[in-house]
């Protein structure tokens, strides 16, 4: 999946961001939207999302930024990669899938 600045991961990482600060007060805005920022850089650098398809990609994302705000996003990153393994849904690569989730959860160092 092609990936640029303006577009995905970078677009759903700081809807993200802002939806943490809205949500929790304690927060701040701008720490939220740059940490979610390295994360989708990190992920984007790391090839992490390469050989998905944009459906699969997209699903990689909003389970990332579900579970990056958990209280151990390591531990939910790769609750989700088994998860998707065992129960795939609609993705069109579950293997792939999973193996994107460990794959961000080691370069993100979760």
């Amino acid at each position: 999946m092609a990936l640029g600045a303006a577009g995905p991961p970078f677009d759903q990482f700081l809807a993200a961001a802002e939806a943490v600060a809205r949500a929790r007060p304690d927060v701040d805005p701008e720490l939220a939207r740059e940490v979610f920022r390295e994360a989708a850089t990190l992920l984007h650098d790391g090839l992490a999302l390469d050989g998905l398809d944009e459906h699969d990609a997209d699903a990689v994302v909003a389970g990332l930024c579900i579970d990056l705000v958990a209280e151990d996003p390591g531990a939910a990153v790769r609750g989700r990669a088994r998860a998707t393994v065992e129960h795939p849904g609609d993705l069109h690569d579950p293997d792939g899938v999973s193996a994107a989730y460990l794959t961000a959860a080691q370069i993100l160092q979760l």
